[in-house]
């Protein structure tokens, strides 16, 4: 009895296990076609960038903002360049911008193509001074992104043909810059004025400059601003252009002149007063020592005197004076005698 109960309630469970399965595919489902309806997506985010996959690596989904980046690093590590190398690279177009130094890019096909005429131009056997067939590549390869790849994947002659074509297409250029601008010199304006004169049409503004140039010529004030230039020849305009200069050179090395002397003088004089105070100081030297032998001598005779009168003091100096008078008593007494 009891096995007959626990099979019904399985079955009944399994039975509504089965409904929930049907009811959530069948919502599913639903939830499916609206997505299609609408084109949308389950996965979509709006916060999400959309990715894209790389072309040189299918396994790199990469942000749509940041895929040209991506690519031009992808494609050097896949043709062999570390990320030491990728560091020192640079992309040189940004200092050309707004510049007149002209830029030439190159392809592998364009390369290619350069070193196949080159040899093709070349002689098939070894010449002096020139290259030969056998010193150009004859595989093509890859344009190098930098000095080191360049050596070791292209040949001396390679890298001379490459250098000449640029040489060649960038003056081909110039020259073709400096036709259209010279262009505008080589147009009949009067022709020009007349027809529009004549057609009625509105002027260009190459024409109504033209006409304000010519007004300005018609002028007597214009006339008369360059009388003083229109009257003189070139060798006089040239003489007096050179006079100017002259002054301004003149004036200049006579200010640098009289700063030298300033100098110099500055110089003298700092000279001199030291010389001078050498002077005064040898001067009161030899005054000291004077005043000093001075002093010395005058004790000298003080110390004599003293000694002479300490001398006279003494007894036996007595006994000589006394001997003295005795003497001269003597003799004024003999001369009184006689």
């Amino acid at each position: 009895m009891s096995d007959s109960l626990e099979n019904t309630n399985l079955r009944e469970r399994m039975e509504r296990l089965q409904k929930l399965v049907e009811f959530s595919e069948h919502c599913q489902k639903q939830i499916q076609d609206m997505y299609d309806a609408l084109g949308w997506s389950p996965d979509y985010d709006p916060d999400k960038e959309p990715m894209e996959l790389c072309p040189y690596d299918p396994s790199h989904r990469v942000p749509v903002r940041s895929m040209e980046k991506h690519k031009a690093s992808c494609y050097l590590r896949k043709t062999g360049y570390s990320s030491e190398e990728q560091a020192e690279m640079c992309d040189p177009s940004a200092s050309y911008i707004n510049t007149s130094v002209r830029s030439f890019t190159m392809d592998k096909n364009l390369q290619n193509q350069v070193i196949l005429q080159a040899r093709s131009a070349a002689p098939l056997m070894k010449m002096e001074g020139v290259f030969w067939q056998g010193q150009y590549s004859y595989h093509p390869v890859d344009v190098p992104q930098n000095h080191k790849r360049a050596v070791c994947d292209l040949t001396v002659a390679d890298r001379l043909a490459l250098y000449d074509h640029v040489i060649a297409v960038l003056n081909q250029e110039k020259a073709n810059a400096a036709t259209s601008g010279n262009d505008e010199l080589y147009i009949d304006l009067v022709s020009q004025l007349k027809k529009a004169e004549q057609q009625n049409e509105p002027k260009t503004h190459l024409e109504l400059m033209a006409e304000m140039r010519d007004y300005k010529r018609r002028r007597q004030s214009y006339r008369a601003k360059n009388v003083h230039i229109t009257k003189k020849s070139y060798t006089e305009v040239i003489r007096e252009v050179i006079q100017v200069h002259s002054e301004e050179l003149g004036r200049q090395w006579k200010e640098e002149h009289e700063e030298d002397i300033n100098e110099e003088e500055a110089r003298e004089g700092t000279s001199q007063r030291s010389n001078e105070r050498r002077s005064l100081s040898s001067e009161s030297r030899r005054l000291r020592s004077r005043r000093r032998r001075s002093r010395e001598k005058s004790r000298d005779k003080e110390s004599k005197k003293n000694k002479r009168k300490r001398d006279s003091r003494s007894p036996e100096g007595r006994h000589r004076d006394s001997k003295k008078k005795k003497k001269r008593k003597v003799e004024r007494g003999r001369s009184d005698s006689s």
